[in-house]
């Protein structure tokens, strides 16, 4: 005979689909930042390239475009308003920097293979966004408090 699950496996399955849920309207978000973010980058971009030539400006265009979804993952794709800016807007620095770090990488290597400048920096945004939002969700804005347990608590 098949009993129907108890409260915890029903409590552990909403759970799930809940935190499901939260992760697929956090990354829709993300993604709407992100093509806010897209748009500032390739028009910054577009503005400065034959200026400071393609990998300064990419440098230039990539930190506006990381000040604005900064702004808009804080207050609307995280709703990360408890943390202190200064500690919060620092990993989100370090994220951006390591994001740059990858997005440099694959533009050259684009361009290096024949792709044109801005095609080639379209095409490195979308190849770093998947780490960007592992770590900004992680790190940069996940809750940075510990989380404690009593020292009496048993796992049952």
């Amino acid at each position: 005979m098949i009993r129907p699950a108890g409260p915890r496996v029903r409590g552990v399955v909403a759970s799930r689909f809940g935190l499901r849920s939260l992760l697929g309207r956090q990354f829709a978000r993300f993604c709407v930042v992100g093509a806010s973010g897209y748009a500032v980058n390739l028009a910054v971009f577009a503005t400065l390239v034959e200026e400071l030539g393609y990998v300064a400006a990419a440098v230039v265009s990539f930190f506006v475009a990381a000040a604005s979804n900064y702004v808009w993952n804080r207050m609307w794709t995280f709703e990360a308003r408890q943390e202190r800016v200064a500690s919060q807007s620092v990993r989100a620095l370090g994220v951006s920097a390591l994001s740059l770090g990858a997005n440099e990488l694959c533009l050259l290597a684009l361009v290096e293979a024949g792709a044109g400048h801005l095609s080639a920096q379209a095409v490195a945004i979308l190849f770093v966004t998947p780490f960007s939002f592992v770590a900004n969700k992680l790190w940069a804005f996940g809750d940075t408090r510990r989380v404690e347990r009593p020292a009496h608590a048993v796992e049952s």
